[in-house]
């Protein structure tokens, strides 16, 4: 069991034993369980995810990420997709349920923190905040921020647990270490990583190390935390693949399109809201205090402060899970506030309540708008290949290839490379879009998956091979309504003789795309 040494402070801290550690672990287990259950039967809770289950299935079946599938995320990422495949036959809700055991660790470890300077209640209460707020920003299910969340707030912990060490070398290896796991997740991590480095180079330094002593420490930090994506690298180099692993991980974003100004203000508006309790709770409450004073607040402010820099600097806001990395050192900060008397551990009780509660509204109202269960099971239903070919998810749900058992007709498989304009760019996909969907169409897909209405930041050029595609070769199959105001349609080769479905969109509306 994984444990923090704690400090009396006059907070409420203490040192907690294993009996309550357990207890907590336990308990935690069973709020993440309870917080998270409404996903379990829903194959389709978000986009990224569905791709990345697509990614691990086919990794275990001996495809390789980068090379037969296109993405930017680390092969780390897709390893960790691909071990939860192999747990048994649902590989949808198997990540899920590891992802939930990543949830869990990592409250865990926001309750060991802020034991450091808190009572076990307020600490505890902290825990449960991060799992409650992760329903609010889309980190329901396995979103890369929900899994290496762990590994980054396990080198916090490692570098708090070490603050009275002679000499940090030794734990700053370790952390450093996990944090290149994180790095192997997600590379958005590594300003984050850095900030951790920065911190440790400080530390050495006023504990006396200088000149060899200090920079030997320095290079041992740096090469652990490379040392994953080196190893990463050297395995498809070893295989062949050098130039393939270079594009997807470090050039490739770099010729990706911009989202509009009116999609990147919606989100940061929606980012800004959802954390605006959490945040306000933490200010107000250390408003005219000394909280500032304790041990380790000062680590926990700049790890806060470089997330914050970080989700800037990435520059995306269309999605809140982008800000997940923010959430983990805000709630990090949150217990010695709750601890600070019996008013704020009734109100930190109570933002608790509101995080468990509105979170299942939230996953309720996500459902009913994108579909779950039930529309997906519909949508593959009607998409069915019987062993005779490939479907192609132009725009849809990347789990229908899993539903399907459907082979992939493209390396670029998740739909929103070949189907939005901030991926029209050659150099952002090692291809040109409009030729790689009209090779696709060349294949005559046994079914064809699109969304009414068409989506507004769509790649009209690749839209318009579709409908010629669909026009001169294919009927309309299916219409699956998901929630009030979206539709998704199932084309057929009209070889089949599939009739029309009724209530579906007029032929007119389906041109127009809305």
């Amino acid at each position: 069991m994984i444990g923090i040494p704690t400090r009396h402070t006059g907070t409420g801290a203490d040192n907690p034993g294993i009996g309550e550690r357990w207890f907590i672990v336990s308990l935690l287990i069973l709020v993440a369980c309870i917080a998270r259950a409404q996903t379990f039967g829903n194959p389709v809770i978000g986009f990224d995810e569905q791709f990345y289950a697509v990614v691990g299935d086919r990794l275990r079946q001996g495809a390789l990420p980068f090379v037969d599938i296109f993405d930017r995320k680390p092969v780390g990422l897709f390893l960790i997709y691909a071990a939860s495949s192999a747990l048994g036959a649902n590989p949808l809700l198997q990540y899920k349920l590891v992802a939930l055991a990543f949830v869990a660790a990592t409250a865990f470890l926001i309750y060991a923190i802020g034991r450091r300077n808190a009572g076990a209640l307020p600490s505890v209460l902290a825990a449960v905040l991060y799992i409650a707020w992760l329903n609010f920003m889309e980190g329901e299910g396995g979103q890369s921020p929900v899994l290496y969340n762990l590994p980054m707030v396990a080198a916090a912990a490692i570098i708090i647990a070490s603050s009275r060490q002679a000499s940090p070398r030794r734990t700053g290896v370790w952390a450093m270490a996990i944090v290149g796991l994180a790095i192997q997740i997600k590379y958005s991590v590594i300003p984050e990583g850095i900030y951790f480095g920065c911190w440790l180079i400080v530390r050495a330094w006023r504990r006396g190390e200088r000149g060899s002593t200090l920079a030997t420490s320095i290079a041992a930090w740096v090469s652990i935390a490379l040392l994953p994506t080196a190893l990463a690298f050297g395995g498809y180099a070893a295989a062949g693949h050098a130039k393939a692993f270079i594009f997807a991980n470090f050039l490739s974003v770099f010729a990706q399109g911009g989202q509009s100004i009116g999609t990147q203000v919606a989100g940061i508006s929606v980012i800004l809201g959802i954390l605006a309790l959490p945040a306000l709770f933490v200010i107000i409450g250390w408003r005219g205090r000394t909280r500032l004073d304790l041990e380790h607040t000062p680590f926990l402010l700049g790890w806060l402060f470089t997330a914050i820099a970080s989700l800037v600097l990435y520059g995306r806001f269309a999605s809140p899970h982008y800000a997940l990395p923010v959430l983990l050192p805000l709630t990090c900060l949150i217990a010695p506030v709750i601890g600070a008397g019996p008013n704020w551990r009734r109100s930190g009780m109570l933002l608790a309540l509101v995080g468990l509660i509105g979170g299942q509204i939230v996953l309720a109202t996500s459902e009913s708008r994108k579909g779950g269960r039930r529309e997906a099971e519909a949508v593959a239903r009607a998409a069915h290949t019987d062993g005779r070919g490939c479907i192609y998810v132009y725009d849809g749900y990347p789990a229908l290839y899993l539903l399907t058992h459907s082979c992939l007709p493209t390396r670029w498989s998740f739909p929103g490379h070949l189907n939005t304009a901030e991926e029209a760019n050659p150099a952002a996909l090692g291809v040109d879009p409009t030729s790689e969907v009209a090779r696709i169409l060349a294949t005559h897909p046994i079914a064809i998956i699109d969304d009414f209405p068409r989506f507004s930041g769509g790649n009209r050029v690749t839209h318009r091979l579709l409908q010629q595609a669909l026009d001169d070769d294919y009927t309309l199959a299916a219409c699956v309504p998901t929630g009030p105001h979206r539709v998704r349609l199932v084309y057929r080769l009209k070889s089949e003789g599939v009739p029309r479905p009724r209530g579906c969109p007029d032929r007119a509306a389906l041109r127009l795309g809305r």
